[in-house]
């Protein structure tokens, strides 16, 4: 049985994302449609980090889908083909900025960012998840489970992961005792038993546990 969204104008979930959204708020006038998603919530260190993607209709990128349901090989070749034929943009909350607010709010504003940061004005934008960022430049709509449901969003969840990835293979080379190449920060056995070991590193977030001590 389908089942319908509490958000969707449409009547259920597709099989995988495809882009009536962004065709429904484009022939409303509101295009182009950008859209907006983050990875990186869940790790005891890093930053989140946030993509903005606006798809070329013309130029629609086949496989696109959450980029937890991708391979890493796959995200990154897909990473390829959206840098070559999307308008993309990505912007971080560092950990103190997530220490100072919370990671709800440091995703927010780091979503936020990343749609200023393109560099076409975007008319309409489409989150992932269940808030909108405070701020935005333009209309938005939030979209529960929005990566596996819109071609833009699913597009930037793999902007995203893929270059927070990166980030934590070049803080492995910083910060060699936590083994962020293989956990990406997360809190992973190893991971631990190395906070245990070396204490945190600028890297961490002081605000999550166990690191957080009240």
């Amino acid at each position: 049985m389908a089942r319908t969204p509490p958000d969707s104008l449409f009547p259920d979930y597709p099989a995988s994302p495809d882009d009536r959204f962004e065709r429904h708020f484009s022939n409303e006038g509101f295009g182009p449609v950008a859209g907006l998603d983050e990875a990186g919530r869940g790790p005891l260190a890093g930053p989140v980090v946030a993509a903005a993607v606006i798809l070329d209709p013309s130029r629609l990128i086949n496989g696109l889908n959450d980029s937890k349901a991708l391979s890493r090989k796959k995200r990154e070749h897909l990473f390829e083909q959206i840098t070559a034929n999307a308008t993309v943009s990505v912007a971080i909350a560092s950990p103190q900025e997530i220490d100072a607010t919370d990671i709800r709010k440091a995703s927010l504003e780091a979503m936020r960012r990343a749609l200023q940061a393109l560099p076409v004005t975007a008319g309409y934008a489409l989150i992932d998840g269940r808030d909108i960022p405070p701020g935005l430049d333009c209309p938005g709509r939030a979209l529960v489970k929005g990566d596996a449901r819109s071609l833009s969003i699913s597009a930037a969840s793999i902007i995203a992961k893929v270059m927070r990835d990166r980030m934590m293979m070049r803080a492995a080379a910083l910060y060699p005792a936590y083994g962020f190449e293989s956990h990406m920060g997360y809190g992973s056995a190893r991971h631990l038993a190395a906070i245990t070991e070396h204490g945190p590193c600028p890297l961490h977030r002081m605000s999550f546990r166990p690191l957080r001590h009240d």
